[in-house]
């Protein structure tokens, strides 16, 4: 039997371990597309402009989200000056807290054994790596979420505890004014009422009235933000910024939730198509032993009361019929800790041992393809299948890691032969995440971002020359080299067109940088220059000579001006 000594220097080498792979990679590549390059501009313009209260996204206010994970952007990139270097840290940082708030749980509730297997989880989940090397809200709202589970899991289970309790309203607070779901943690409240009982006579009660205190402690903390906020709006006035709090408070909440209007997918996606995938191979763990676990949920109400809240979370989402993979995500810590106990207490069933056997030869049989796949990409790439050919650039790029990976893992996987299942994922898991953040990231880098467009832009424009956009994504404003103007991101694509035709009759010598693929009637194609592709769409420039004499002009002209402090992206 393994003594606890050793099974905490195994945690905290696997802690360790996770960590550092959650940080290697940090400054080897850009944003890249479709959310990094936003929050990273929102916390560029928030650093050179001041205005920290609204976001703004090349002037124009953004309502999608609250403002925490832009503020935590903003600060890293003002602390360490260099964006490249900065916009992955609150990812990164919030998911070494969520391991550790995990591990913790892992070692109160259960044992050190429990906590190192839950970090294993964690460490071997695809979506739990995916997410906290990628510069989007999801890492830091599921802290938020975690550290809310956790506080009232240390008062009602451990405790009590009050201090925990009123942190994790705390906590609440954040989460909301970082995402909507922030509040996911009260539906805890459910099965914690269900199985979570007073201590003994002469014990403190974790069940009082001084509970309802906790909604206040939340509202003081959103207050926070939304006093200030709602005072400038009243105080400042006009139409832009009423249509910002009207959209951020309402329309991205409650209609986005009830209608809403983009990512529509049947009620079943998350169980059908996202769970098999984003938490492979944690289905599969459990329904080999399910019967192991029915039996664990009769005998713990601890695992009755995580796992029901981890059931009450996809049942709210699957309510709703926008879904992403990353509305769940929230859900995975707890269910880590589910699985973590699970296998602690089953991996010596008949079962388990099969099911080890299974992935003893599939996972080398994975490293094996991707070794072939990998020389094949390196020594005949005209024999790929003709999608992958459309992207011989980046094929060429990854073909050298990608069969350095396979033999990695096979060398890796070969040593830990005789190792827990959970050790070879986790190891295979990390292996994979290093190859990709430190040998694929940098040499894929250069085919995610528009940097090389945009100095082709610099070349043919003349001196002087103003330039406009219209259909462009946050990412032209990062690599701009000169200041910029657009006609509302938010705006139909053909209002964008008409106050563009407007702006460029205003003065001489104003360029318009634009996709091909929308019909544009304001302006003549065919004296646009080429500059090739970006993100899988060409781009033209469009000078004086191509506006044509007519268009039609909407009611009121809409313009926003970015000016960047620096020379393109900062170094």
């Amino acid at each position: 039997m393994t003594s606890d000594t050793t099974v905490r220097r195994q945690t905290l080498f696997w802690l360790a371990a996770t960590a550092l792979v959650l940080f290697a990679g940090i400054g080897l590549r850009f944003p890249w597309p479709a959310d990094e390059p936003r929050f990273a501009q929102i916390a560029r313009e928030m650093v050179e402009s001041g205005q920290w209260l609204f976001p703004t996204r090349g002037g124009e206010y953004y309502p999608d989200k609250p403002p925490v994970f832009m503020w935590l952007s903003a600060l890293f990139f003002q602390l360490v000056g260099n964006l490249k270097l900065s916009f992955l840290l609150p990812s990164v940082l919030a998911s070494i807290g969520t391991l550790w708030l995990v591990h913790d749980l892992g070692r109160r509730l259960w044992n050190p054994q429990t906590a190192l297997f839950a970090v294993l989880v964690l460490a071997f989940t695809p979506q739990f790596l995916l997410q906290g090397k990628a510069a989007q809200i999801d890492a830091l709202v599921t802290f938020w979420i975690t550290l809310g589970c956790y506080g009232l899991l240390r008062h009602f289970l451990t405790g009590p505890h009050w201090r925990w309790y009123f942190v994790s309203w705390v906590a609440m607070g954040l989460g909301i004014m970082t995402k909507g779901v922030g509040f996911l943690p009260l539906l805890m409240l459910l099965p914690l009422a269900l199985w979570a009982r007073n201590p003994g006579a002469g014990a403190e009660p974790v069940w009082r009235w001084r509970l309802l205190a906790g909604l206040g402690v939340m509202l003081v903390t959103l207050a926070c933000w939304l006093v200030p906020m709602l005072v400038q709006v009243e105080l400042r006035g006009g139409e832009t910024l009423l249509a910002y709090r009207n959209d951020l408070l309402f329309r991205q909440t409650g209609e986005r939730f009830v209608n809403a209007w983009h990512h529509v997918k049947p009620w079943h996606y998350f169980f059908t198509q996202a769970i098999p995938v984003v938490w492979f191979p944690l289905p599969i763990i459990m329904l080999v032993l399910i019967k192991p676990l029915v039996a664990l949920l009769r005998q713990d109400a601890k695992l009755r009361v995580l796992l029901t809240w981890v059931g009450l979370v996809l049942l709210f989402f699957s309510i709703s019929s926008g879904k992403r993979e990353v509305y769940i995500f929230p859900a995975l810590p707890m269910l880590s800790l589910v699985v973590a106990v699970l296998w602690v207490n089953g991996r010596e069933l008949p079962l388990a041992k099969k099911l080890d056997g299974v992935f003893r030869w599939l996972m080398p049989g994975i490293a094996a393809l991707l070794t072939g796949l990998g020389m094949l990409m390196w020594l005949a790439p005209g024999r790929l299948p003709g999608k992958l050919q459309d992207y011989a650039d980046i094929v060429n790029a990854v073909a050298v890691p990608l069969t350095g990976l396979g033999v990695t893992l096979i060398v890796v996987l070969l040593w830990l032969r005789r190792s827990d299942l959970f050790v070879r994922l986790a190891a295979a898991s990390l292996v994979g995440w290093l190859f990709v953040a430190l040998l694929v990231w940098p040499r894929v880098d250069p085919y995610r971002t528009p940097q090389d467009m945009m100095q082709a832009v610099e070349q043919h424009l003349p001196p002087g020359a103003e330039l406009g956009l219209i259909a462009f994504k946050e990412q032209f404003l990062l690599f701009s080299q000169r200041p910029l103007t657009h006609f509302s991101y938010l705006a139909p694509l053909l209002q964008q067109e008409q106050n563009a035709w407007i702006w460029m009759r205003e003065a001489p010598n104003r360029h318009l940088l634009v996709p091909t693929d929308g019909e544009l009637g304001c302006f003549d194609g065919e004296r646009a220059v080429s500059l090739g592709e970006a993100h899988r769409r060409e781009w033209v420039l469009l000078g004086p000579d191509a506006v044509r004499p007519t268009c039609g002009t909407p009611a009121r002209l809409q313009r926003f001006h970015y000016q960047p402090v620096t020379n393109g992206v900062l170094p």
